[in-house]
C-alpha cells in the first residue's frame, strides 16, 4: 500500500483528492489565476509546479505526463505552448499565493493563487561583484603609492616631472596650479641650499 499524502485529505479519499487536485490545476492554466481556499491551493502549489516543469522540458514523454494527471487535452495544450515558453528562465517559483481574508459563510481562509509569468531580472553574479570590489581598492593603493613616491621625491630635492593634462583632469584648476608649481619651488629651494653649501 503507498504511503498516504501528509496534510488534510480535501474532505474525500486519495482518488477524489487527485481528482480535485486536477481540476484546480486546469482551472489555474486556464484562466492563469484562480480563487480557492488557502488549503486547497497550499496542496496544489506542488502539483502545478511540477507540471509546469514537465512543460519545460517539451517532449513527447512530458506531454503525456501531464495529460494523464490533468486529463484535458486543451490545458495540456496551454502548458506546453503559452506557460512553458514564459517561464522557461524561471528556475522555480511559478505560483504566487495571496491571502485575501476570510469567506462569508464558513470564515474559510481565501487566497488566490496565479502563475508569475513575469519575465525573470537577471541579478549580477557574485564573481563580476566581487572583481569590481577588488579593482576598486587596487586602484586607490596605486593612487596612494604614487602620491607618497611623489611627496618622497619632494622632500629629497629630486626634480618631478608631473603631466599637467593628468593633473588637471583629476583636480580643480587651483589645486592644478599648485600640484605645478610645487615641483619647481621644491626644485629652486633645493638649489639655494646648495648655493648656500
Amino acid at each position: 500500500m503507498p504511503t498516504p499524502t501528509k496534510g488534510p485529505r480535501l474532505g474525500g479519499g486519495p482518488a477524489h483528492e487527485r481528482l480535485m487536485l486536477a481540476n484546480l490545476a486546469v482551472a489555474l492554466f486556464m484562466h492563469k489565476s484562480i480563487k480557492t481556499t488557502e488549503t486547497k491551493a497550499k496542496r496544489l502549489r506542488p502539483v502545478a509546479e511540477r507540471l509546469i516543469t514537465f512543460a519545460k522540458r517539451g517532449d513527447l514523454h512530458a506531454r503525456r505526463r501531464v495529460l494523464a494527471i490533468l486529463r484535458n487535452k486543451d490545458a495540456t495544450h496551454e502548458v506546453f505552448t503559452e506557460i512553458a515558453p514564459l517561464v522557461a528562465e524561471r528556475e522555480g517559483g511559478y505560483t504566487r499565493i495571496t491571502k485575501l481574508g476570510f469567506r462569508k459563510g464558513d470564515n474559510a481562509s481565501m487566497v488566490q493563487i496565479e502563475l508569475v509569468l513575469d519575465p525573470v531580472a537577471k541579478k549580477p553574479s557574485n564573481k563580476s561583484a566581487k572583481a569590481v570590489k577588488q579593482e576598486a581598492p587596487k586602484a586607490a593603493v596605486v593612487e596612494a603609492e604614487i602620491a607618497a613616491d611623489t611627496a618622497d621625491m619632494i622632500e629629497e630635492g629630486s626634480p618631478v616631472v608631473v603631466s599637467a593634462d593628468a593633473v588637471v583632469a583629476d583636480a580643480p584648476e587651483a589645486e592644478a596650479e599648485a600640484v605645478v608649481d610645487a615641483p619647481a619651488e621644491a626644485a629652486s629651494d633645493a638649489a639655494a641650499e646648495e648655493e648656500a653649501k
